[in-house]
């Protein structure tokens, strides 16, 4: 029986292979290791490709959203607006700068966060909402800058998800007060191992950032910060700025398989993903919506088939934040969706019989349950 991954990094690997490796000869070879010349490179190619002045490195996703809101002047007490239907990470940067996360329910057909009902979680103490732009779809950033702009909040993107994608024609990352980038390997631009970067039109806050990613310290030794070790890694530098020159074509390729799972699904009882007429949705991840998710995951795993939960408890329901309080039920889409959804295998890749054998796969299975 063959086997059909989540996400094959090896048949992207193959296709790029000659091109990584003269990439990581010439830092070999070239001595410097960190924040050398294939940093700086990145750096002012990702802000060149999300439309912005400034780019930061660090060493992670989740770094470049602490560096970011510590950057921002966010900190104890303070409230961050998020969403609950998202990774982790989103949340735990708020926490561990002291700041109190506040969850926001989801638009059920985008699984963004809803903007209709940020305005009601506002208060003295709300100081930044951070949207996150969720399997490849942006989130609604013109509702959002507009109340932010009426409160006076920070608007951080969580791009982890979205390289690539755009809100009425712009890029993400250029939407916000600043964005923020996983170059996790799984992710649409992914490395060899753990990345991240900050984005941002604001000089002061770029500028803080970089500080804060060397210990707090500028120059050397001399700190005028506790900051932090978050250092983009130069190897992984010099891989992704082989890789960003295939991002787009990947990100079409994505598109073009997630159309044919659109066209290839409609007969079988399923929810095929919502993609708002104003944005590109990238698919960084094909989500479906099923009423018997654990059985048809179950069948599709006996046939090869690999897929994933994104996510299975959402975040205002974990043990580590039940102190504050979010009751059952008091984000119902995000509750009903965190027992529905589930990911099918999707990448550039990807044959269009393989999309097709697991499409006929999913409806033979209603077939046969009917």
């Amino acid at each position: 029986m063959s086997q059909i991954p989540l996400i094959d990094l090896q048949a992207q690997y193959k296709t790029i292979r000659e091109e990584v490796r003269k990439a990581v000869d010439n830092v070999l070879d070239g001595g410097k290791y960190i924040l050398g010349p294939e940093v700086k490179a990145l750096e002012e190619e990702i802000a060149a490709y999300c439309g912005v002045k400034y780019a930061i490195g660090v060493a992670n996703g989740t770094d470049a959203l602490l560096l970011a809101l510590d950057a921002a002047g966010i900190g104890a007490g303070d409230e961050v607006i998020t969403t609950p239907f998202t990774f982790f990470a989103t949340a735990e940067v708020v926490s561990q700068l002291g700041a109190i996360p506040v969850f926001v329910d989801i638009d059920p057909k985008t699984y963004n966060i809803d903007v209709d009902q940020i305005k009601e979680k506002i208060n003295s103490k709300t100081k930044a909402i951070i949207p996150v732009h969720i399997f490849g779809q942006p989130a609604n950033m013109d509702e959002i800058m507009a109340i932010a702009n009426e409160h006076n909040l920070f608007v951080l993107e969580d791009a982890a998800q979205a390289l690539g994608s755009e809100y009425k024609g712009r890029k993400v990352g250029s939407l916000g007060h600043a964005a923020t980038f996983s170059f996790f390997p799984t992710k649409n631009l992914g490395g060899y191992g753990d990345g991240g970067m900050v984005v941002t039109n604001d000089e002061e806050l770029a500028k803080k950032i970089r500080i804060l990613r060397v210990h707090g310290s500028n120059p050397k030794y001399y700190h005028s910060m506790i900051g932090y070790n978050s250092r983009l890694d130069e190897l992984q530098a010099a891989i992704l700025r082989v890789k960003l020159r295939y991002l787009d074509e990947w990100n079409q390729g994505r598109r073009e398989k997630a159309a044919l799972y659109n066209e290839w699904l409609k007969e079988a009882p399923v929810v095929t993903p919502f993609a708002a007429e104003d944005r590109k949705h990238i698919y960084h991840l094909y989500i479906i919506q099923t009423d018997d998710r654990e059985e048809l995951m179950k069948h599709l795993k006996e046939k090869g088939i690999a897929t994933g939960v994104y996510y299975p408890v959402p975040l205002h329901q974990q043990e580590v934040y039940k102190h504050l309080e979010y009751g059952e039920g008091s984000l119902p889409n995000s509750e009903f969706m965190s027992k529905r959804t589930f990911a099918l295998p999707l990448f550039a890749e990807l044959e269009d019989v393989k999309v097709r054998m697991i499409t006929e796969t999913i409806k033979n299975y209603y077939a046969n349950k009917a």
